[in-house]
Formats: C-alpha cells, structure tokens, sequence
C-alpha cells in the first residue's frame, strides 16, 4: 500500500493505482483532468523516484524527469511514500 501525504494529511493509495482521487482529497484542484490544463501541477517534496514515469501527455505539458512536478491526473504511486505540496496559482 502506497501512501500519498500533503501537510498533515495522508491517505493510502493501492500500489500501482491513479493518485487523482487520493490528491483531490488533499486539496489539489482538477479542472480537464486530461492533462493538458496544468491546474492539477503539483510540487514533489518527497518520493519522487516512487511515481511512475512520466507520461505523454506529461511531456506535452513540458514537464522533465526529475523536475519534481508532476500532473496529478496522470501519475500513480508504484510504491511506497510520496509527499506532495499543491499551491493553487
């Protein structure tokens, strides 16, 4: 079990599973959830290496690996523990 945190909160995410649900609840906002909005970006703080790779739809977006940013509706957390840090811009 996987566990997606964000200041105080945590909830455990299936190894393996999409994290939107689990980052809604965290706060992060959604709007096309298709990846090309960008309103779901989100910082990494922590775990980074625990997500999946990055997607296509990521790498239109612009995102690099390694960048600590990720779409939350495109990434899962294939193990272990990630803590994220959303900012609503």
């Amino acid at each position: 079990m996987a566990i997606l945190k964000n200041d105080n909160l945590e909830i455990e995410v299936p190894d393996g599973e999409p994290i939107k649900d689990a980052a809604g609840e965290l706060g992060v906002l959604f709007s096309c959830e298709s990846g090309t909005c960008g309103t779901c970006l989100t910082n990494i703080e922590e775990g980074e290496e625990n997500l999946s790779p990055l997607t296509p739809e990521e790498k239109d977006y612009g995102l690099d690996e390694g960048e600590n940013r990720r779409l939350m509706c495109q990434c899962r957390i294939m193990e272990g523990e990630v803590k994220i840090k959303y900012d609503e811009f």
